[in-house]
C-alpha cells in the first residue's frame, strides 16, 4: 500500500504563487490601500526565479539547450542565482558575468549555487570590453554548446511575467488593482505584467521605480537616449546606463526616480514597522510608493499593488549592515536611529 506522501519533486515546483500581503505601518498616513506582492518567497528568494525557469524550459522544447550545455548571462546577482539554481536541478554548467556593484553576500551565493563567476567593473559603459555585457557575449562566442539568456533583450523575460505574475496580481486582487508598481531594471517584471492586467482593465496605472543615475525615466519620457543621465549609484537590479529591449515603455504611465539613501532606509524601515526582511530594491520600491503618494498618485479609493523583489540576507554587507551605511554617509541627525542597537555583556 502506498503512503498518501505529499511533496514536491524539486524547488522548482515551488516557483510563482507568491503572496499578496497588506502592507499595514510602512504607509500609514497616505490614502489608499497598498499590497505586497512578496517574490523572495520564490525558491531562489526573488522574482527572477520565474524568468530563469520560462527562459530555460522555452529554450529546451525549442532545441536550443541541450543535456550538457552551458548557460551564460549578465546578472546583479539575483537572475544569476536564480539560474543557477535552475541549472543543478536540470545538469547544465553556469556561467555568469556579475556587476563589482552587486554585493558580497549575492557573490558568495552564486558561488556555492555552483555557478562560475566573473566580477566586472560596475562603472564603465556598457560596450566596454570590460563591461558584464560584453563579457558574457565573449564567453558565449568561446564556448562551444554555450547559451546566452541576454534577459535585457529577451522578449521571454516579458513573456514570463505576463503568463505568471500578471494572472497571479489579478486573481489576488478579484480585478480590483487600480495601481501596480514595480522597480525598472530589465524591465521584464514590469512589462509582462503590465501587459497582462492592462488587457484585463486598461485604466489601471502602471508605474516604474528608477534610479537617480539612470536613463529610463528620461527615455521614456522624450525617447532619447542621455548619457549626461548616468552617473554610478548603489541600487542593485535596478536603473540602467542602456535601453533594455524587455522593457515595453508604451506600458507605462509614469516613472519615480528615488535615491541611494533613502531607499536604503526605507528598506530598513520595512523589516521594523511590517517584518519583512526584504532586499534593497524592494526598499527603492516602498520610497517609491511613497513619494508618489505625496504627489497625490493615489486616493482612498486606490488599491495599490507593488513587487517587492528579493530577500534582506543578500544584503548584510550593505544596507543591513550599520558599517556600510555609515561609510555611505547614510547614518545622520535625522536618521541615527536606524542604527542597529546592540549590547555586549562583559
Amino acid at each position: 500500500m502506498k503512503e498518501n506522501i505529499q511533496a514536491y519533486n524539486n524547488v522548482l515546483e515551488l516557483i510563482g504563487d507568491t503572496p499578496l500581503v497588506k502592507l499595514n505601518r510602512v504607509m500609514k498616513g497616505y490614502p489608499g490601500n497598498f499590497y505586497a506582492k512578496i517574490e523572495s518567497f520564490n525558491p531562489g528568494h526573488s522574482t527572477k526565479d520565474r524568468i530563469a525557469l520560462y527562459i530555460i524550459e522555452q529554450a529546451e522544447r525549442k532545441g536550443i539547450l541541450k543535456p550538457g550545455d552551458t548557460i551564460i548571462e549578465t546578472t546583479s546577482g539575483n537572475t544569476g542565482f536564480s539560474l543557477a539554481m535552475v541549472s543543478v536541478i536540470k545538469g547544465y554548467d553556469c556561467i555568469l558575468a556579475v556587476s563589482s556593484k552587486s554585493s558580497k553576500d549575492k557573490i558568495a551565493m552564486l558561488k556555492n549555487m555552483g555557478a562560475k563567476v566573473y566580477v566586472c567593473p560596475a562603472h564603465v559603459s556598457a560596450d566596454d570590453p570590460r563591461s558584464y555585457y560584453q563579457v558574457a557575449k565573449r564567453l558565449h562566442e568561446e564556448i562551444k554548446g554555450s547559451v546566452y539568456i541576454n534577459q535585457y533583450f529577451n522578449e521571454l523575460n516579458i513573456d514570463a511575467h505576463y503568463n505568471s505574475t500578471g494572472p497571479e496580481v489579478w486573481k489576488q486582487t478579484g480585478g480590483n488593482i487600480t495601481h501596480f508598481v514595480a522597480c525598472c531594471g530589465t524591465g521584464g517584471t514590469i512589462s509582462g505584467t503590465a501587459r497582462y492586467l492592462k488587457e484585463q482593465n486598461s485604466d489601471i496605472r502602471v508605474l516604474g521605480i528608477d534610479a537617480y543615475g539612470s536613463v529610463l525615466k528620461k527615455y521614456h519620457e522624450t525617447k532619447e537616449f542621455d548619457e549626461e543621465e548616468i552617473y554610478p549609484y548603489r541600487i542593485e537590479g535596478l536603473g540602467k546606463n542602456l535601453i533594455p529591449t524587455a522593457t515595453d515603455f508604451d506600458i507605462i504611465d509614469k516613472f519615480e526616480k528615488v535615491s541611494d539613501e533613502d531607499s536604503a532606509h526605507s528598506a530598513r524601515e520595512l523589516v521594523r514597522k511590517e517584518g519583512m526582511f526584504l532586499g534593497y530594491t524592494s526598499g527603492a520600491a516602498i520610497q517609491g510608493i511613497k513619494q508618489l503618494a505625496k504627489q497625490g498618485e493615489f486616493d482612498e479609493t486606490s488599491n495599490v499593488v507593488v513587487i517587492l523583489p528579493d530577500h534582506g540576507s543578500r544584503y548584510m554587507s550593505k544596507v543591513f549592515s550599520d558599517d556600510w551605511m555609515m561609510e555611505q554617509g547614510f547614518f545622520d541627525s535625522v536618521h541615527e536611529e536606524d542604527a542597529t542597537k546592540v549590547q555586549f555583556v562583559k
